[in-house]
Parts: structure tokens; C-alpha cells; sequence
């Protein structure tokens, strides 16, 4: 017999002639357009953007469907009388204008929400500072390895909520969870993942403890049935599981847990009242880095139930990585040159920096978040040869390492350069053979790129230029 998805029949029978607003036209809110569209309800779009910078598939659609809407300066003046908003991440929910629309009774949801709510079979939910994307991508590629039917969503993959009819309660979704998108969240995963907390996203949020509040909404919800893993290692997420109403399973690189998944001696091993099986040997892992290894414990905690060791090994052997994450590019006369724009914050460059052994000449420099570069600075000088700077954070960075270089009596070459083709050139002028190229920005990107996969795609195209 066909399964049928009451939860999402009852939401399809609501949302008919109601009046809804979409905020923000990013990825996840495109597909809601024409779903909801079908149901026919009645649709504005409200977006901070001018019309004339919109990409032309959405304009075709205002014109087919014939649909209102309110863009640039002041585009949620007229932000009334909604039965419901659907928020973008992008877009904070305590704006006086959506908040007004709260207060009168409308209902604030998003896409995710959405799926979360009306998904028939097990969620799972990834958040963290660091490592979120490639955490979720081998949850993702150990259920499949398990020949479970899975699906892939959230700030990666595709907006899942217009798949949700095909789903059955035996499907499994897997979604990373940016802190933007957990803030308004009233449900949580069946299965959460939390990798670590680290300042982030400071020039978004109001507040170091905003930004952890919103994280914790990815368990808040659970109950007794539902799981947790956290990084015990991690001093904010380890406090986590005293909040916490479900199971718990941590993870550790530094401590031997009498229960849980850790790294000891280059093995991963699953802890249990103090016995331990060996699941995989680093060396066989194509991923560089503690913080993978870290990564890794995350996944096979968060897929012991349901999926085999034998699937779970086989599935992180294969594993090669995640596009701008250091991303090996090319080998250029010795000098190996890896890709690592995805880090957007210190701590995930300090990973980077700890991932290679050999000397390094590093790239960094972008988008200011209003981040403290100060843990970013003894580490440069213990693993960084040369320095090469750019974007609105040079000068910070450089301020955080030249005092530190002042500290210990140390010199390093820095070089300060206009944009990330003069960086490359100036990388290849100064490495040596046996060196590593490192772009690893400890910033946004903002300053220069659309997002931090356009410019680590520059960054791959300029080095395979060289």
C-alpha cells in the first residue's frame, strides 16, 4: 500500500488561499514559489535587493504567476496582514516589522522547519563552528553505503521541503544547520550532531551567547528517544549535554572515553564501559587532519544505529573530501598547493595549519566578521614560512601575528597584496620545493566573492594557471 503523508496533506489543505510571504529569495525559498503556487496560495515576495540584480528564472516566475512583490530599500514596509512568513536564513526574525506581524498572529516558519515538521522518516540535523559540511556529507555517504534510501539537504544538497511527498517513514534526511537557520527553530532533529562551538557569524549575530542559543535549538526539542553527539573536547558543547532530555554519545581526539568514539593512537575505536573495538586506522583515511578525524568519530556516532561498521569503514576509506576544504589543487615543482577557502573563521584556518607537517606559506585575508585573530597568531608562527595577506582583515591579522612575533623575538616574512591573483603570484614567487601553499582565509568572503565557493574556484583557477 502507498504511504500518505497526513502531516503534509493536512499542511497542503492550510496553506490554500492563505496569504504568504516569502523573505529572501535565496536557494531554499525558490522551489517553495511554484510548490506553494500549485496550492494556490496567495504568494508576495519580499527580497533587500533591487529587482534588476534578480536572477531571470525568478523574475519569469513573478511574470507567470503574476505575483507581488516588494524589493530594495525599505522592502518590508509592507509586511501585512500575513497568515504566514517564510523566513530565509539570511534574514534575522526580530525585525521590528516582522515581529509586528507575529504579535497580530501570523505564523514564522522556513523551509527547513518545514521538512523537519512534515519528514515521515528520521532526521538528522549537523551544527557546529567547524566541520559541519563534511560531518553531514559522510553521515549522507555511510547511510547510503548501508543501501538506506537518504536524502541530502539543508545548506548543501537541494531544498528538500517539495520532496517531501515522495518520502517514506523508512527515508532518511540529512541536513547541515546553520545557526541562522536554528534560530527560530520549535523542533529538532530525531538524531543531532553538534561538531563544536567557536566564535562565528559575529557580525550577523548580537551576541557570542545569541549564536550559542541558537545552536542549541538543534536538540532543545529532542526527548528520550532522540540522540545527541557532541564533542566532549569542546568545553561549550560537552556543557550541552547537561541541557539535554535524550541520549548522548560523545566523541573525543584527546580523551580515552570510557563510552563513546574516539581517537587513540591514530585509531578511531568505539568506546564502551571501558572495552574498546578498533573500527579504522587513520592511515587508511584519505581526509588530513585531527579535526577529519574529529569529523569522522561525529558520523560514525551519529550512524551506529542503523548502519553496519563494515558500511561505516567502507564508506570513510572512500571518502575524499569535500570541494574547498583542503582540497589538494596541483603540485607546481615540488610545492603542493591545497585550497581551503571554506575556512571562514581562525579556528578552522588553525585546523588547516595543523593538518600539514611540512612548511607552509599561507594565504589568508577577507571579509571582516568582526572575529579576534589574536588564537590565529602562534600558530602562524609555529607552522607558517611565509605570510601573504589580503581583504579587509590583512591588517588585523597582521597586527595579531607582529605582536606575537614582538612576544617571542621571532621574524616572518609577511607580504600584503591587493587581490587573490597578486596572493597566488606571490606564493609561487616565494615557496620552496617541499613547501605547502595553503589558502586558508580565517575570513569571509565577502569583500571579493559572492561566497567562499567562488573564491576558492578563482583560487583553483589561478593556481592551475600558474
Amino acid at each position: 500500500m502507498k504511504y500518505v503523508n497526513k502531516k503534509l496533506e493536512e499542511f497542503n489543505n492550510y496553506i490554500k488561499n492563505k496569504r504568504v510571504a516569502i523573505l529572501g529569495l535565496g536557494v531554499s525559498n525558490i522551489p517553495l514559489i511554484d510548490y506553494l503556487h500549485s496550492l494556490g496560495a496567495e504568494i508576495v515576495l519580499f527580497n533587500n535587493k533591487p529587482i534588476d540584480t534578480l536572477d531571470s528564472n525568478i523574475l519569469d516566475k513573478i511574470y507567470e504567476y503574476k505575483l507581488e512583490y516588494s524589493f530594495g530599500e525599505n522592502y518590508l514596509s509592507k509586511l501585512n496582514g500575513f497568515d504566514v512568513i517564510f523566513r530565509s536564513p539570511s534574514c534575522r526574525p526580530d525585525l521590528p516589522e516582522i515581529k509586528k506581524e507575529i504579535a497580530n498572529g501570523t505564523i514564522l516558519t522556513s523551509e527547513i522547519e518545514l521538512v523537519l515538521e512534515l519528514c515521515p522518516g528520521t532526521t538528522i540535523g549537523v551544527t557546529g563552528s567547524d566541520g559541519k559540511t563534511t560531518t553531514t556529507s559522510l553521515i549522507y555517504e555511510i547511510l547510503k553505503e548501508e543501501n538506506l534510501n537518504c536524502y541530502l539537504g539543508g545548506n548543501i544538497g537541494i531544498p528538500l521541503f517539495t520532496k517531501i511527498g515522495e518520502m517514506n517513514p523508512n527515508d532518511f534526511i540529512v541536513l547541515e544547520l546553520s545557526s541562522f537557520q536554528l534560530m527560530t527553530m520549535t523542533i529538532s532533529p530525531d538524531i543531532a550532531v553538534i561538531t563544536n562551538i567557536s566564535p562565528n557569524h559575529l557580525d550577523i549575530h548580537k551576541s557570542y551567547e545569541e549564536y550559542i542559543e541558537a545552536k542549541e535549538n538543534i536538540f532543545k526539542y529532542q526527548d528520550k528517544d532522540d540522540l545527541l553527539v557532541l564533542n566532549y573536547d569542546n568545553e561549550i558543547t560537552r556543557e550541552f549535554g547537561k541541557k539535554a532530555n535524550s541520549k548522548i554519545i560523545y566523541f573525543s581526539s584527546k580523551t580515552k572515553l570510557d563510552s563513546g568514539i574516539i581517537l587513540d593512537n591514530n585509531i578511531i575505536k568505539e568506546s564502551d564501559g571501558g572495552l574498546r573495538r578498533h573500527l579504522i586506522n587513520t592511515k587508511n583515511i584519505k581526509l588530513r587532519g585531527i579535526h577529519n578525524c574529529e569529523n569522522i568519530c561525529a558520523a560514525i556516532a551519529a550512524t551506529s544505529k542503523f548502519a553496519s561498521i563494515d558500511s561505516q569503514v567502507k564508506a570513510i576509506s572512500n571518502f575524499s573530501g569535500v570541494n574547498h576544504r583542503l582540497e589538494f589543487v596541483k603540485e607546481i615543482n615540488k610545492v603542493k598547493w591545497y585550497n581551503d577557502s571554506i575556512a571562514s573563521s581562525p579556528t578552522r584556518t588553525i585546523a588547516g595549519l595543523n593538518s600539514f607537517d611540512e612548511s607552509i606559506v599561507l594565504i589568508a585575508g577577507g571579509y571582516d566578521k568582526h572575529l579576534d585573530y589574536r588564537p590565529l597568531a602562534r600558530p602562524i608562527l609555529n607552522k607558517v614560512s611565509k605570510l601573504i595577506l589580503l581583504g579587509q582583515t590583512s591588517d588585523k591579522i597582521y597586527q595579531e601575528v607582529v605582536r606575537e612575533l614582538n612576544l617571542e623575538g621571532k621574524r616572518l616574512d609577511i607580504y600584503k597584496t591587493n587581490s587573490l591573483e597578486e596572493a597566488v603570484n606571490k606564493a609561487k614567487e616565494v615557496s620552496k620545493k617541499g613547501d605547502i601553499v595553503l589558502f586558508s582565509p580565517a575570513s569571509a568572503s565577502f569583500d571579493m566573492f559572492k561566497n567562499f565557493e567562488e573564491r576558492g574556484n578563482k583560487f583553483k583557477d589561478l593556481v592551475n594557471k600558474l
